[in-house]
């Protein structure tokens, strides 16, 4: 049985993204994301300015009029949604946790892909790949990625975001659209990320807190490593520590930019403080100038 408290935070959640698709997003996400391929619609008569390449001859050739063949694009996608749920996302320092922020960026993808007529998939992993709902349409199937998504306790506090990548790719052959909802400290993963990427359109979704690279001056502080346990007490009113804290969430930060890029893959920065729609519509007008 599924908790009430679960049962609604699924409808809170339900209708907040889907009055953000039908308002804003959904025409954002169906003008970028291109379908499988070009099928054949029909036959018709040439008209001036047709392309004399999709001449029909055997039809013309049986109707002495001249037919050319009209094709259309095949919109139907698989979107997999491949969301980190280690320990470190436990953490927020504003309104919601990363992990929140991302069971609520999902559910706004999730959504935009149903009334698209998309198929929409689930990989939930940690050090481990915890969780595989295959693709499937509907919103009743949407609902169930949600309450999993809500509902999963993890086994694993660490991340192995490659093994995860590999199993997707083991698991879905055919070519999908794959966001990554991650803040990416992890095992090495960019061999993994790069046979994906060749593989399918994934597009990494990198949620991280303004803390996690940047201290406020408050004194003595314990800091914990979510995923290890690891504690360590620090001085924060050291300005020195606090420029090395910052320096050490940039170089990471720069690192996993580095490994986007050789991977071809597209990223957007997300964090619990601020709101999420903004950077996602401006990753989708961007990409729709790039196309």
């Amino acid at each position: 049985m599924i908790p009430r408290e679960i049962l609604r935070k699924v409808r809170r959640i339900e209708i907040t993204t889907r009055g953000l698709v039908d308002q804003v997003f959904s025409g954002e996400y169906h003008s970028v994301f291109k379908g499988r391929g070009i099928n054949f619609a029909e036959v018709r008569e040439y008209d001036y300015g047709d392309d004399i390449r999709s001449i029909d001859w055997n039809v013309t050739a049986r109707t002495g009029t001249p037919h050319v063949k009209i094709f259309e694009e095949e919109r139907e996608l698989t979107v997999m949604l491949v969301v980190d749920v280690s320990a470190s996302g436990d953490f927020g320092t504003r309104e919601r946790m990363k992990g929140d922020l991302a069971v609520e960026v999902c559910s706004l993808l999730a959504f935009s892909a149903i009334k698209n007529n998309d198929k929409v998939g689930l990989i939930i992993f940690s050090d481990r790949v915890e969780k595989f709902v295959p693709p499937r349409k509907g919103r009743r199937h949407v609902l169930r990625v949600l309450r999993e998504m809500l509902y999963h306790q993890p086994r694993g506090r660490a991340t192995d975001l490659g093994a995860a990548l590999e199993y997707l790719s083991r698991i879905i052959r055919r070519r999908a659209v794959v966001f990554v909802v991650s803040d990416f400290v992890s095992k090495p993963f960019e061999k993994a990320l790069g046979v994906a990427g060749r593989r399918h359109d994934v597009v990494a979704l990198r949620v991280r807190d303004r803390r996690e690279s940047e201290l406020p001056p408050i004194g003595l502080v314990e800091l914990e490593d979510a995923e290890t346990g690891e504690r360590l007490v620090v001085d924060t009113s050291n300005r020195e520590f606090r420029a090395a804290f910052a320096s050490r969430g940039e170089e990471a930060r720069a690192g996993q930019d580095r490994t986007f890029r050789r991977s071809k893959v597209d990223v957007v920065d997300l964090s619990p403080g601020r709101p999420y729609l903004r950077p996602l519509m401006r990753f989708f007008e961007e990409r729709g100038r790039r196309i």
